[in-house]
């Protein structure tokens, strides 16, 4: 891992407010590592600036009270909410295209991308 760690894939301002613990399963570690290395540092390495993770791995009291999908791949570690903040998501978006993915969603207009595992 070059550039994510898991607590940053785990870390939660929604569990922070609501005393959520979002400590994910072991299976839920391997898969975060997994994406890190497969998908998250390999696309920081092409896009050569910092990428920020809105959301990553949610446990199931904190998917619900965000309002996430009931099998969403949050929910096992395998999928991030990314955004370049600096207007460049669309380039972000093309290079994990490039990038193994089972989903890679253009949310909401462009205001971040959630890319799954």
């Amino acid at each position: 891992m070059k550039h994510f760690t898991i607590e940053e894939l785990t870390r939660s301002t929604t569990a922070t407010q609501f005393g959520i613990d979002n400590t994910p399963p072991i299976e839920a570690v391997g898969n975060l590592w997994e994406l890190i290395e497969t998908v998250l540092d390999p696309a920081r390495e092409q896009f050569g600036k910092p990428i920020y993770v809105n959301s990553g791995y949610r446990c199931a009291e904190l998917n619900r009270k965000v309002g996430g999908a009931a099998n969403s791949y949050h929910l096992q570690g395998r999928a991030a909410d990314l955004d370049t903040r600096s207007g460049e998501n669309r380039r972000l978006f093309g290079i994990l295209k490039s990038l193994p993915h089972t989903e890679l969603i253009w949310e909401q207009g462009g205001k971040w991308i959630h890319v799954a595992l």
